[in-house]
């Protein structure tokens, strides 16, 4: 957390937290939503000033109920997520960097959601791969160290969540191995506890 995001909570410490108005969409922008947007559940402004990104991302963290928050000044801006509290894309060197701009560690658990999207899970950060790189990320799927044939992806895609230990199918993160789960989001962010739309 920045130096003086950390005064101004120690000089005003009573300011009333903040909900609704800013979210994290499932590529990745914070968006701006104003009394307008909330009333009509729209998105939001995309945020494209390169400061304020990179400030929102210094300062962005979890609370203790799984509650994920931007810290402006003495103001907690709570953040409505569209996925997870992360989202990831993949580098031509195959490593996942997340929206903050940090490298995600190596990753332990990697699932794909009910509805083709990509979760994964690293040290303290959960991420939904980028949309726009689950083609990158399929290339890398094996089974039985060969190429993962497009006929068994559809039945793994079909196949209800209990009945996928059948299948060995592996990704290939950051050149480590991991098995493919099957999740959906909502059981996802109830297993670790984070929370959509704190209010």
């Amino acid at each position: 957390m920045d130096d003086i995001v950390l005064a101004a909570m120690a000089k005003w410490p009573n300011v009333p937290d903040c909900y609704g108005w800013l979210s994290l969409d499932a590529r990745g922008n914070w968006r701006m939503r104003d009394e307008r947007a909330q009333a009509l559940n729209l998105p939001g402004d995309v945020i494209r000033n390169p400061t304020l990104q990179s400030f929102i991302n210094r300062n962005y963290l979890c609370d203790d109920n799984g509650n994920w928050f931007f810290q402006n000044g003495p103001q907690k801006v709570y953040v409505d997520l569209a996925a997870t509290p992360y989202i990831a894309q993949i580098l031509p060197d195959q490593t996942w960097r997340l929206h903050t701009g940090q490298i995600m560690p190596p990753a332990t658990r990697v699932w794909m959601l009910d509805d083709g999207n990509i979760a994964c899970h690293a040290d303290q950060y959960l991420c939904q791969l980028d949309d726009r790189d689950i083609g990158l990320f399929l290339d890398t799927l094996k089974e039985n160290q060969q190429t993962l044939a497009e006929e068994r992806l559809l039945e793994f895609m079909e196949a209800s969540t209990e009945s996928t230990s059948q299948f060995k199918i592996t990704a290939r993160i950051a050149g480590r191995e991991i098995v493919l789960q099957q999740t959906d989001l909502t059981s996802l962010l109830n297993e670790v506890g984070y929370c959509q739309q704190p209010r």
